[in-house]
């Protein structure tokens, strides 16, 4: 199984991470988002509300690809 991850602050998610997604699921079966919780950005949407709409663009993608994608949020 190959498995990929992209992290990143997703605030919020653009086109432009919508084209990497769909061309990462090219190349992996599974696909981990991460989103990424950093205090010193002041974040314009939530924590909860990046991960929700990452998830609702996903939802398609995956649908449309036959892979996984799984997001989570993270901090480093």
């Amino acid at each position: 199984m190959r498995i990929g991850l992209y992290p990143g602050t997703f605030d919020p998610i653009t086109l432009g991470h919508v084209d990497i997604i769909q061309r990462a699921m090219a190349l992996v079966d599974r696909l981990v988002i991460g989103v990424a919780i950093n205090r010193d950005k002041g974040p314009l949407f939530r924590l909860e509300e990046r991960v929700q709409m990452v998830e609702a663009e996903c939802r398609c993608i995956a649908a449309a690809c036959g892979g996984e994608i799984v997001v989570h949020p993270f901090e480093n």
